[in-house]
């Protein structure tokens, strides 16, 4: 019979939780796979982060074979940040839309697989848009955008006009009374200056006596959305001239009907049948799917947490969320699953990462803004969703048979997110970087643009890279690669930064410091920051000198309702690994999937591949 590989990817799956779990017979499913094959921890990536670590996973290769170091990278022509996982390339001819490039390079499993005849389905991993050609089927994961272009801007709707905008979302003002014509932000238009929104209109009808909202669109029924509650995904049109449209899919929040009228729209998610940009292979493998299990999100980030991190719903409203998007994979899973003959099936499930992300600071009593009335509520929801993915895996174990090698893992670990560390900030004190005419961190900088260049000799972009500012390569660089005022810079960093304390606490805010040929190799080395910051547990870099800007202070409370998180010490956080067989070692790293995968499925490992298949 043709063999079969299931791989079930759990985002961000702590080992320390799932060990105590299994421990007090709550994951009876992933118990079932340890006693008749394995389970242990699978050592992560340089840096601990989703998009470079199962982009290992996929190509058996570290950061340096494939190119993707963060999810956030930077312009070293404007020093700006800039997402590190896809590019738009400008149209040669203005009908045409822009061409998306996949910046994630090295040859994925499914590449080896399908080079041998053996086909593969894969289902939302990171770092797969635009979608590969395979022998097989693909949709998109982490590194889509929505319709705008965006990671994910969703819009608030208030009569409230004293309302501001919060990062990364509009506000549209609604009139009064009980039916309210509005309209629905969409793609932008970049034929017009300057660049223009393309709305399309919807109508509200207010039933106070009864807290709901009634959503009226053209081309679909009226939906009922009740206070607190969520739409189903609904299809819109937007008119993009008088030939061309474009349908997206968008989910309403109601969260007022009094005295203020207030929803929510998430961002505007390409069409799975009609998306602007390739997010299927084969093309039409979305419109087929979403025609089988119903409408589904296709943003790389679908569970809104900037919509949550606003305030514009609370937790239980944002757990809700992360449930609709979890039976939506589990769908597609079990969808494919019970069409599955031979080769590779793959599937990652986000919602454990993004709603740790959130609700950490509800199991963690040391965390600053720890609430013990709310811990009891919400807190649970964290060892809530690890039996979630054990009733998931549970269900896959039901078509597993003697032919199938099923592998369940994480990318890596999560641990709490207390206190910031703005690199930035601390590379200015320490007369690495200047700021122009006598400015301060302090004086709100959310960007590079105050930097003086012609006297900075490191800065910081991305979620713990340092860059030295490098003559030939960056813009206005000041240090000569190769000499030794570029290696007295990189070596006084690397040893002064490292054990850097919290005034504060007096705990180490930094574990180590690494250089980038300390942990990397392969032909895409030059592209990784030179020094990458080993955080300890507890802190993670800040959210304003990850996009080039300075915190307040060098180290701070995280105020944010993003209270845990996995960038820290990569050995600090491994994720788990699960096999239905025995395996060779139990020193296993992330980079041996690809091989291991090869292997199970008789298909020759290239050269190019650096882990070892556990079989």
């Amino acid at each position: 019979m043709p063999k079969k590989v299931i791989v079930i990817g759990l985002d961000g799956l702590e080992p320390s939780i799932v060990e105590r779990l299994m421990a007090q017979n709550e994951l009876p499913n992933l118990q079932q796979i340890r006693n008749s094959g394995y389970y242990g921890r699978v050592r992560t990536t340089y840096p601990a982060q989703t998009p470079v670590a199962w982009s290992s996973f996929v190509t058996g290769t570290n950061p340096g074979g494939h190119g993707i170091f963060d999810f956030i990278s930077r312009d070293p022509n404007t020093y700006m940040p800039d997402i590190a996982l896809n590019r738009f390339e400008r149209p040669k001819s203005m009908l045409a839309l822009p061409r998306v490039v996949n910046r994630r390079q090295g040859a994925p499993v499914w590449q080896h697989l399908g080079n041998a005849g053996v086909p593969s389905v894969v289902l939302r991993c990171p770092v797969t848009f635009p979608a590969d050609n395979l022998v097989g089927k693909m949709i998109s994961g982490v590194g889509v955008p929505d319709i705008r272009g965006s990671q994910g801007t969703g819009t608030f709707y208030t009569q409230d006009r004293t309302v501001q905008p919060k990062e990364h979302e509009q506000v549209v003002f609604l009139d009064s009374g009980t039916e309210i014509a509005t309209h629905v932000i969409g793609p932008r238009n970049p034929k017009t200056n300057p660049i223009s929104d393309i709305t399309t209109e919807i109508k509200i009808r207010v039933d106070r006596s009864l807290s709901k909202l009634t959503i009226v669109s053209p081309g679909n029924s009226p939906i009922e959305v009740p206070v607190n509650g969520w739409s189903p995904l609904i299809r819109l049109k937007f008119k993009l001239s008088m030939l061309q449209s474009v349908t997206g899919v968008v989910r309403f929040y109601c969260r007022s009907v009094n005295p203020h009228i207030e929803f929510y729209t998430s961002p505007v998610n390409f069409d799975p049948a009609a998306p602007l940009f390739p997010i299927s292979y084969p093309a039409d493998y979305g419109k087929t799917l979403s025609e089988s299990i119903g409408l589904f999100s296709t943003v790389g980030m679908a569970e809104d947490h900037t919509g949550h991190n606003n305030g514009r719903f609370d937790e239980m409203a944002y757990k809700a969320q992360c449930d609709l998007i979890f039976h939506e994979r589990e769908a597609m899973l079990m969808h494919e699953l019970n069409r599955f003959k031979e080769g590779l099936l793959f599937t990652v499930f986000d919602t454990p990462d993004r709603l740790q992300h959130m609700f950490w600071k509800f199991i963690d009593p040391q965390h600053p803004y720890f609430n013990r009335d709310q811990a009891a509520d919400l807190g649970p929801q964290v060892d809530e969703i690890y039996r979630q993915c054990d009733r998931l895996v549970g269900r896959v174990l039901e078509k597993v048979d003697d032919n199938t090698f099923l592998i369940v893992l994480s990318d890596h670990g999560f641990n709490t997110f207390r206190r910031s560390f703005d690199t930035n900030s601390w590379l200015w004190q320490n007369q690495f970087l200047v700021l122009k005419d006598g400015k301060k961190p302090s004086d709100a900088l959310t960007d590079s643009s105050n930097v003086d260049w012609s006297k900075t000799y490191a800065y910081s972009v991305g979620l713990g890279g340092i860059y030295l500012n490098l003559k030939g390569r960056e813009r206005e660089g000041v240090l000569e690669d190769g000499t030794g005022e570029a290696e007295r810079v990189r070596q006084t960093i690397q040893r002064n930064l490292a054990g850097c304390l919290d005034p504060e606490t007096g705990k180490a805010a930094v574990t180590s410091v690494s250089r980038r040929e300390e942990l990397y190799s392969g032909a895409y080395v030059s592209e990784s920051p030179d020094l990458l910051v080993n955080f300890a547990p507890g802190y993670r870099v800040s959210w304003q000198s990850s996009l080039g800007g300075f915190a307040n202070h060098i180290v701070e409370n995280n105020d944010r309702r993003w209270s845990g998180d996995h960038i820290i010490d990569p050995d600090a956080v491994p994720g788990i690994l699960f096999v239905n067989r025995p395996v060779t070692h139990n020193h296993a790293s992330i980079t041996d999937m690809a091989p291991t995968i090869l292997k199970s499925l008789n298909v020759p490992i290239p050269q190019s591949v650096e882990g070892k298949s556990l079989l």
